[in-house]
Parts: C-alpha cells; sequence; structure tokens
C-alpha cells in the first residue's frame, strides 16, 4: 500500500498542505486498479431468471450485478434501476436476466490506473465498474472501494508522520 500522499503543490503531505484540502490529494504512484477492486464478485449469467438475479442482490444487499457469459466474459450488468419497471407493475413475468440488462457497460482492465475510474465515477450516474482481464471478469470496485481505500492511505501518512516527528522531537 503507498504511502506520501502529495498535495496538488507537489511537496510531501504535511498538516498544511494535505490534511486541510482533502480535493488536493493525489498518489505519490500510480496506482492500479487490481491494488483495490474486490475480487469477490457476485454475478449472474446472462441466461438465468430475472428474479433469480432480483433475489442475489436482495440477499446481498447490492443494487447491481455484473452480467458474464458462458466463458466468464462481460456480457452487460443488472441494476435495480433495470428491473423496477417489472417489480412496480407487480407483473409476474417471466424473463431471463438478458432481458433486462444494459449491454453498453462502462468497464476497465485491472491495470488501469485508478485515476481513471475515479474520473468515470465522478462524472457518471452509476456506482460500480466491472473489472476485466483479457474480456474476462475479474472484480469489480465501487465508489465505496476508492473511498475506503483513501480513508486508509491518509490513515497510513498520519501514522508515518507521527512516527517521524517522534523521530526528530
Amino acid at each position: 500500500m503507498a504511502t506520501g500522499i502529495f498535495a496538488d503543490t507537489g511537496e510531501y503531505g504535511t498538516p498544511e498542505n494535505v490534511y486541510g484540502a482533502p480535493s488536493a490529494w493525489r498518489y505519490d504512484r500510480m496506482t492500479r486498479v487490481r491494488e483495490v477492486m474486490s475480487t469477490c464478485v457476485v454475478s449472474v449469467r446472462r441466461d438465468e431468471d430475472v428474479y433469480e438475479a432480483i433475489r442475489v442482490m436482495a440477499l446481498h444487499e447490492i443494487t447491481g450485478l455484473p452480467v458474464t457469459n458462458e466463458d466468464g466474459t462481460l456480457a452487460g450488468i443488472i441494476t435495480e434501476k433495470d428491473v423496477l419497471s417489472l417489480l412496480y407493475n407487480m407483473t409476474d413475468r417471466p424473463g431471463v436476466v438478458q432481458d433486462f440488462m444494459t449491454t453498453e457497460v462502462v468497464s476497465f482492465d485491472q491495470e488501469t490506473d485508478l485515476s481513471e475510474v475515479v474520473q468515470a465515477l465522478q462524472t457518471s450516474h452509476f456506482r460500480r465498474v466491472p473489472i476485466l482481464d483479457k474480456g474476462r471478469l475479474v472484480g469489480i470496485i465501487s465508489r465505496r472501494d476508492i473511498i475506503r481505500h483513501i480513508r486508509t492511505l491518509k490513515q497510513e501518512d498520519r501514522v508515518l508522520r507521527d512516527s517521524f516527528l517522534e523521530l526528530v522531537f
């Protein structure tokens, strides 16, 4: 895990230039998506019953699922938004996931710089993006994962700074 966050000024993190301005944080090295992504991905296959996908989302308390083909490649994503009308209208309409999923999905390779994912999540309405390796689903990264990562880096930076101050004084 990287330590030593720099502020926009390019200086090493000090209380004045780092802790006062959260928007000024950036990494001291390129952080790859694979370092932050969750690898325990709950997903469904495109040919599964749509009500099973809804049950899986409810069971895991998540708002969307990557949809895969038989070979593990990404086929789409199905979200609460995709199935809302089905549930709201109380129609017991049979169907499979591919009938309801979104096929135009933003995804990233696991070697992508984390800053690209951050920018996509800041400028788009979605909360998570699938992570791929050679087209196969290998992870998922959410806004929450990134926030948790940044909080960990800030905490490590504080510990490092405090240790340094103890050595100096």
